[in-house]
């Protein structure tokens, strides 16, 4: 099927600012539809799904946009889940990757050139980076970073904060969107096919409350093996210096410290959360805007830790496996190499594009407070959210008062007049949204804001 088929138009797009909206359905697209259904199950491709009446399937990205296969337009704030902060499809890592898929993709997880220099690199921008391992993706990463700290520890219990997301793997899928939350420590399973005696393994603890992660170091002494946390949790921050107060707590109790940087990374500044917070951790897991788009992740760290998965060592006692076929993708690395070039040849980057943020920021809170409606706007740097709610949350609880049901309504509103947002998940910035980007978004909102008014 061309890209180019011909599209059944519903409403006339040419009014609208920048052309942006949901206005057509093309033959094509309705077909993807049915496809998706007869051979997906729920016709998506991972766990997120649009309503029927909003979904769409993605045909290409540039910049700050991207097109669906009716060849709408919509400006994008999910940018693949963070990862592409430089854009879709930035001509640097167009032609890194280029360059090098005529020298080959990979050569299975032995040493290669790229993966040595980006390493090499990485040394001197992430703090904790004595050594390192990459993975192929976030969830391999925080997977592999759990077991290196089980194995060093000798300890099986690990501490995760309710509403935290750490990847796909039963270590971690416990409590990360509970509905109706049990009591500290216990967990929820996020999935079905969990083993009992693996969710008995996480203790849960509310974001932001110190005392209570020093009651479970005291209540399980002996028994922890680490603390994994995201630094800002989904769009939960860090208050009165927790972050700090979480390190000086594994600190005293012999506990590891895993900073999940898969979103943090790279993000709120070339040295990620370390370097914003100030803050090292025991080990740190990468991915999202590491790779460029490409399917690459991280675990750096304390030598002592890291060296437990030296392959020279297999059959010894205190030998951690930690091996994937395509770990050093030479093409994941060229992206990443690409990426690094971008971000630290313009000293003034990550300023102008948290100054664009504040901007959309304080243009949306303008306009919410124009239209009457009760929407909470915040968030750090480059990461931003919006609730029906009138207290920023500091754990996962706070933030179930929110009134979801009215935000999905206006979300749903938001992706028919062109912009993208994941319902229910934070949104972000790239280094190529532009003032015009943002002006399309202010109207796009204000038009969103009034169809919701008449539901």
């Amino acid at each position: 099927m061309e890209r180019n088929e011909s599209a059944i138009l519903t409403t006339d797009k040419s009014s609208r600012p920048n052309k942006i909206g949901r206005e057509r359905l093309s033959q094509r697209e309705k077909q993807a539809f049915e496809d998706a259904k007869r051979l997906l199950p729920g016709g998506a491709l991972g766990g997120n799904a649009l309503a029927e009446k909003s979904k769409f399937v993605f045909s290409h990205g540039k910049g700050s946009r991207f097109w669906d296969t009716s060849n709408n337009e919509y400006i994008d704030y999910v940018l693949g889940s963070g990862t592409f902060f430089l854009g879709h499809s930035h001509p640097s890592i167009e032609k890194a990757v280029k360059d090098q898929i005529g020298h080959g993709a990979h050569f299975f997880a032995y040493l290669n050139e790229l993966a040595l220099d980006l390493a090499l690199r990485l040394e001197k921008i992430i703090p904790c980076a004595e050594k390192m391992r990459f993975t192929t993706s976030g969830s391999d990463a925080t997977f592999h970073a759990i077991r290196l700290a089980r194995a060093f520890k000798k300890r099986e219990r690990i501490v995760k904060f309710e509403g935290a997301y750490h990847g796909g793997h039963d270590y971690v899928q416990m409590s990360t969107t509970p509905k109706n939350p049990v009591n500290f420590p216990n967990g929820l399973p996020d999935t079905s096919g969990i083993p009992k005696a693996v969710r008995e393994l996480a203790l849960i603890c509310p974001y932001n409350d110190p005392s209570a992660l020093e009651d479970l170091f005291k209540n399980y002494s002996g028994e922890i093996a680490a603390v994994i946390i995201e630094p800002i949790q989904r769009i939960i921050y860090p208050h009165d210096n927790f972050l700090q107060k979480v390190r000086d707590l594994c600190t005293k109790y012999r506990v590891l410290m895993i900073l999940d940087e898969v979103v943090t990374g790279f993000r709120l500044g070339l040295g990620g959360a370390q370097e914003f917070f100030s803050i090292k951790p025991d080990l740190a897991t990468y991915a999202k805007i590491l790779g460029g788009g490409l399917p690459v992740g991280l675990v750096a760290g304390r030598a002592d830790i890291m060296d437990q998965a030296n392959p020279s060592n297999k059959g010894q006692p205190d030998y951690v496996y930690q091996n994937g076929t395509l770990q050093g993708h030479m093409l994941g690395c060229a992206a990443g190499m690409a990426t690094l070039d971008v971000l630290e040849e313009d000293s003034r980057l990550y300023e102008k594009t948290f100054s664009m943020a504040e901007k959309l920021k304080e243009g949306l809170r303008k306009i919410f407070f124009d239209e009457g409606l009760n929407v909470l706007v915040f968030g750090e740097g480059p990461m931003w959210h919006m609730l029906f709610t009138e207290t920023e949350p500091t754990n996962w609880r706070e933030l179930l008062l929110a009134d979801a049901k009215k935000m999905s309504l206006f979300e749903a509103e938001l992706l028919h007049q062109g912009i993208f947002v994941l319902p229910g998940n934070r949104r972000f910035i790239s280094i190529k949204h532009s003032e015009d980007d943002l002006e399309a978004t202010f109207e796009a909102t204000k038009r969103a804001c009034k169809a919701l008014k008449k539901t």
